[in-house]
C-alpha cells in the first residue's frame, strides 16, 4: 500500500444517491457479527421467544438512535460527521480527543477486527501458516485503502458488489431454512425457559446491539449525500427497516433449522445450518459468502471512517495534510494513506494474541460507547442552545426518544467495561495518550 501523498484541494461534492447511502448503511451494518453473535444472544435470553424478541427489540432501538442521529446530521451537515457534531456542542478540544480516539482506537480498531474475521474463513478455504489469518487481515485491509484511494467511484462499486454478496448469504440461509423444512426434517425441541433474569437479558441485548452497530457512520455521508438534508433521513431509517427485517429472519432460520440447544452450543452456526440443509459443500460455500460479508463492511468502515482524518486536518495547520480532499478521486486520498497504516499495525498487534478478533473488541468497545454517550447528550444540548432553529428534521416524541438513546448508550458503556475488564485498558490507555493534541488546539486558538 505505497502511494504519493497528494496535494490538489478541492471539497467534498453531493455525489451519494439515496441508494448508495443505503447501500453503504446497509454493508456496514450488515456485517460479519449475524454470523457469530447469536449464539451468545441465545445463550443469555433463556428461550426461544425471547430470542426472538431480542432481535426485534435491538432493531428498534437502533431506528430509535438513528432518528436522534438523523436530527444532529441534518442541522449540521459535515463531512467530519461525529467530529463536528462534538465540536459544536463541547468545543474543539473534545473533538480532537474523539478524532485521535477514532483514528487510533474506534475505527481503525474496527477496522482490523473485521478484517481478523475475514482472515479466519479465508485461512479455511487458502491456508497461509499459522500466521494465515492475520495474513489475510492486513492483505485485505490494503487492498480496499488503495481501492478507495483510487477514488470514490471505485469505492462506490465495490460496495455494491460486496453488499450485494452480503445479501445474497442472509437470503441463502434463508433458503436453506425452507430446503430444511421441506425436506421432512425435524429442529430439536425449544429449550424449557430458564428465567435468565435481567442481568442476563441484558447481556443478550449487549450482543444484539453490537450485531447492529455501524448505522452511525452514515453521519459522515451527510455532506456528500445528494438532498442530504432530506436524504440522511430516509437512509438511516429505510437501512435500519431492511436490516431488521433480515436478522429477524436469519435469527428465526438458526432457531429453525438447528434448535435452540444446538444454536446455543454452535461456534459457526450459518456454517451448520448450510450443512444441514446442503451437506459439506453447502458450508464451504457459506464461509466464501460471509468472507464477502466481512469485505462488504471493511470496505464501507474505511470509505467513511477517513473522513474525520480529512476534518481534523482542516482545522489544525499542523495536520493540513490530511485535510487535502482530492479533487481526481473525489476524496480524501492522504488521509486514507494514514487510516489504513494504523490498521496495518493493529492487525500486526492482533496477530500475536490468542485471538485478534476479541482483541479488537476489547479494544475498541468502551472507548466507542464513550463517545456515542457524549453525542447522545448532545442533542439535548443543541436543542437548548438553538430553541428557535429551523431543522430540516426533528425527531419525534422528544425529550422521550432521545433519552431512550441516551439510556441505551450509558447501559452498554457500563456492559462493554464490565465484559471487556482489563481487555479495555490498552483502549483508554491510547485515547489518553492522545491529551497532546489539546496542546494543537491552543496553538490554533492563539493564531
Amino acid at each position: 500500500m505505497v502511494a504519493m501523498l497528494r496535494k490538489d484541494s478541492a471539497a467534498p461534492r453531493e455525489t451519494l444517491s439515496l441508494a448508495n447511502g443505503m447501500e453503504l448503511v446497509v454493508g456496514m451494518v450488515v456485517g460479519v457479527g449475524v454470523f457469530a453473535t447469536p449464539a451468545q444472544v441465545a445463550m443469555f435470553a433463556g428461550d426461544s421467544v425471547t430470542y426472538l424478541a431480542l432481535w426485534l427489540l435491538g432493531g428498534g432501538l437502533t431506528l430509535i438512535g438513528a432518528l436522534c442521529y438523523a436530527e444532529i446530521a441534518t442541522a449540521h451537515r459535515h463531512a467530519g460527521g461525529e467530529y463536528h457534531f462534538l465540536s459544536r456542542a463541547y468545543g474543539r478540544g473534545t473533538a480532537l480527543m474523539f478524532a485521535w480516539a477514532r483514528g487510533t482506537v474506534i475505527q481503525t480498531g474496527a477496522i482490523a477486527f473485521v478484517a481478523f474475521v475475514y482472515g479466519d474463513y479465508a485461512q479455511s478455504l487458502v491456508p497461509l501458516g499459522s500466521y494465515g489469518p492475520a495474513i489475510h487481515a492486513a492483505i485485505i485491509v490494503a487492498v480496499f485503502t488503495a481501492i478507495n484511494m483510487a477514488g470514490t467511484a471505485q469505492g462506490k462499486l465495490a460496495q455494491k458488489i460486496f453488499t450485494s454478496m452480503d445479501v445474497i448469504a442472509l437470503v441463502t440461509l434463508i433458503v436453506a431454512a425452507l430446503v430444511f423444512t421441506f425436506s421432512g426434517a425435524n429442529p430439536a425441541p425449544a429449550a424449557t425457559p430458564t428465567g435468565g433474569g435481567t442481568g442476563m437479558l441484558g447481556l443478550a441485548m449487549v450482543f444484539v446491539l453490537l450485531t447492529y452497530g455501524g448505522w452511525n457512520e452514515a453521519a459522515y455521508l451527510s455532506a456528500e449525500l445528494r438532498d442530504g438534508k432530506r436524504n440522511i433521513v430516509r437512509v438511516l431509517a429505510f437501512s435500519i427497516i431492511i436490516v431488521t427485517l433480515l436478522y429477524f429472519l436469519v435469527a428465526w432460520t438458526y432457531l429453525h433449522v438447528l434448535g435452540f440447544d444446538a444454536l446455543q452450543k454452535s461456534s459457526t452456526i450459518a456454517a451448520d445450518v448450510m450443512r444441514a440443509a446442503f451437506g459439506p459443500v453447502g458450508a464451504t460455500l457459506i464461509s466464501v459468502f460471509v468472507c464477502g460479508a466481512a469485505v462488504s463492511t471493511l470496505n464501507a468502515t474505511i470509505f467513511t471512517g477517513a473522513r474525520v482524518y480529512y476534518a481534523v486536518g482542516r482545522d489544525l495547520p499542523s495536520l493540513k495534510l490530511f485535510g487535502i480532499w482530492d479533487a481526481k478521486g473525489e476524496n480524501p486520498a492522504n488521509a486514507f494513506l494514514l487510516q489504513g497504516a494504523i490498521a496495518l499495525a493493529l492487525v500486526a498487534l492482533g496477530a500475536f494474541t490468542r485471538d485478534g478478533f476479541k482483541t479488537m473488541v476489547d479494544y475498541t468497545t468502551p472507548v466507542f460507547w464513550f463517545f456515542m454517550t457524549l453525542i447522545a447528550l448532545s442533542l439535548f444540548l443543541f436543542r437548548r442552545r438553538e430553541p428557535e432553529s429551523a431543522r430540516a428534521y426533528r425527531v419525534p416524541l422528544y425529550p422521550i426518544t432521545p433519552l431512550i438513546f441516551l439510556g441505551t448508550c450509558l447501559y452498554l458503556l457500563y456492559s462493554s467495561l464490565d465484559y471487556t475488564k482489563a481487555g479495555a485498558l490498552l483502549g483508554v490507555g491510547v485515547l489518553l495518550a492522545g491529551t497532546p493534541l489539546l496542546l494543537l488546539k491552543q496553538t490554533r486558538q492563539a493564531e
